[in-house]
């Protein structure tokens, strides 16, 4: 089974809380504040594959959560940090928001990819002494990791794509000039996923070659397998579309040439416009004089391609054509590589939060209900078991607009007010 496209959700592990803690030592006059700091949560980090070429592996796991951070202790020990999840996925997958489907990182470098980083850790009390404030009964909880549903989608990066109908030897191509050995049979729909070779052009030259599986028309509307596929020649850099000249399925070579060119023009015109080099496939079937092969070249002379008549058993014309494809490659420009789209309003965390995102509702049960990154940050700091840490709370509330930002949804004395876990009566 093939998989090219698939969504998963992935979680960063969330920072350990600071701990609250005190030096107390026999024989030490001044003890004071000793609470470590909180562990960072784990990445979700992204590493390239190079021995696979499916997304398969995302089939039964489609879920991955980092572990979170450790909490800080006593005596200044900071707590652990989450280990990192590594995801491995194969050259040329492109990994995008599932959200707005905008392209969050092209895997096609060698570079490891955080998609999902930990929260940080929480301070301990010790941060928080002051000379007017000995002994901090709170600490800062840990920060929330990234969390998102993200897509998976498989381009397969070659430098030639191999397009053509069912059954036109694309397979027999591919096999004939590279060591790849996809499935071979008289029947159609032999290949049933893409399929790679590398072509040995002499020296340390060569190129990439995809075997994609056989269109048909209404390919790009889904039908056959092409629909599927067909996003796998988007990277190519050269289509060589391998044309049956043989006569064999009842076609015309010039009907079987414009069936491909439709398909390509209505799943992508940049790719319709693609540069092309058409291998007319089987000619040892047929005489030098054949109709089908000159009415072939004409068309594809008026739009400006070269056609080469090639045979997959006899090897006649491989030389040739292979000589052409290096000779148009030197002269493209390389392999699209595929740049994030994502901005900077985008990548916005519990760091860049502000007071002003805060958003306030009022639920069935007349309660107001406040929600936000930044206030939700601002709940981790505080203890409230510590009447200190609720004064600094209510200073927060007021001094950031949280408390007219209450007065002007409609909330009066007496009213609840909800943030995340904490509830209490508004007093004005």
């Amino acid at each position: 089974m093939f998989i090219d496209k698939i969504q998963i959700f992935v979680k960063a592990g969330t920072g350990g809380h600071g701990a609250v803690s005190f030096r107390r030592e026999k024989y030490v006059a001044k003890g004071g504040p000793d609470g470590g700091d909180g562990g960072n949560g784990g990445n979700i980090i992204f590493k390239i594959d190079e021995g696979t070429n499916t997304l398969l592996s995302f089939r039964y796991k489609r879920k991955f959560i980092a572990e979170n951070g450790g909490n800080g202790e006593g005596a200044k020990r900071h707590g652990k940090n989450g280990e990192d999840i590594i995801i491995k996925v194969p050259r040329g997958t492109i990994i995008r928001n599932a959200e707005n489907g905008k392209i969050i990182k092209d895997m096609s470098d060698d570079e490891p990819f955080v998609v999902a980083k930990g929260g940080r850790g929480g301070w301990g009390n010790k941060h928080f002494a002051t000379p007017t404030r000995q002994i901090p009964r709170f600490a800062k909880n840990g920060l929330p990791g990234e969390e998102k549903e993200i897509v998976l989608e498989l381009k397969m990066i070659a430098d030639v794509g191999l397009v053509g109908l069912p059954s036109a030897g694309k397979s027999s191509l591919l096999a004939a000039v590279s060591a790849a050995r996809p499935k071979v049979a008289e029947y159609h729909f032999t290949t049933l996923e893409p399929s790679l070779g590398v072509v040995n052009t002499g020296g340390d030259r060569g190129f990439v070659m995809a075997d994609i599986p056989g269109l048909i028309e209404g390919a790009a509307e889904g039908a056959g397998l092409g629909h599927d596929f067909l996003r796998h020649i988007e990277r190519c850099r050269l289509l060589l579309q391998v044309v049956d000249i043989s006569g064999i399925e009842g076609r015309a070579a010039t009907e079987d040439f414009d069936t491909i060119s439709q398909e390509l023009e209505v799943f992508s015109e940049e790719l319709a416009n693609r540069p092309r080099i058409i291998a007319a496939n089987k000619c040892d079937t047929v005489l030098e004089d054949d109709e089908n092969l000159a009415s072939l070249k004409v068309l594809a002379d008026a739009l400006g391609y070269k056609v080469f008549p090639i045979s997959t058993i006899t090897g006649e014309g491989l030389p040739e054509l292979l000589r052409e494809i290096e000779s148009q490659l030197r002269e493209l420009p390389p392999i699209t590589v595929y740049e994030s789209e994502i901005t900077e309003a985008d990548e916005e965390t519990f760091e860049d939060a502000v007071p002003e995102d805060t958003e306030i509702r009022r639920a069935s049960d007349a309660t107001y209900v406040c929600t936000g990154k930044w206030l939700e940050k601002l709940c981790g700091r505080i203890n409230f078991d510590d009447r200190e840490s609720l004064m600094y709370f209510q200073k927060s509330l007021n001094d950031n607009g949280i408390i007219d930002m209450l007065r002007s949804a409609g909330c009066s004395e007496g009213d609840t007010v909800k943030m995340f876990d904490i509830e209490f009566d508004f007093v004005d």
